[in-house]
C-alpha cells in the first residue's frame, strides 16, 4: 500500500474578482477588506443579490433583507453564485407536544 501524500495548506492564495457591473441582479459572493483592529480579521464575506454598481460602490441585498455597500477598491474576490435550490416541500407547522 502506497502512502498518501500530505498536501500542505496553500498560503499564497490568489483572489480573483469575476463579477462586473453587467452582473447587477445576479446572486454573488464577495470577499472584501474591512477596517480592523490589531489581531482581528481584516476581510468579510457577503452573499446576496448585487443591486447596484455605480461610482465604484456595490450595493448587495442579503437574504435577511439587509443591504450592505462595498467599495470597488476594497474587493478581493467575487463571483456569481447560482440561485438557492427550491424547497422540496413546504414547511409544516409544528404541533404542540401531546400531553
Amino acid at each position: 500500500m502506497r502512502p498518501v501524500p500530505v498536501r500542505e495548506p496553500c498560503v499564497n492564495a490568489r483572489y480573483v474578482v469575476r463579477i462586473t457591473p453587467s452582473d447587477v441582479g445576479a446572486r454573488v459572493s464577495v470577499r472584501s477588506r474591512i477596517p480592523a483592529a490589531a489581531g482581528q480579521p481584516s476581510t468579510t464575506d457577503t452573499l446576496g443579490v448585487l443591486e447596484t454598481w455605480s461610482d465604484g460602490v456595490l450595493r448587495i441585498a442579503r437574504a435577511d433583507g439587509t443591504r450592505t455597500t462595498v467599495r470597488e477598491a476594497d474587493l478581493l474576490a467575487a463571483r456569481r453564485i447560482p440561485p438557492p435550490p427550491a424547497r422540496r416541500r413546504p414547511a409544516r407547522p409544528r404541533r404542540p407536544p401531546a400531553t
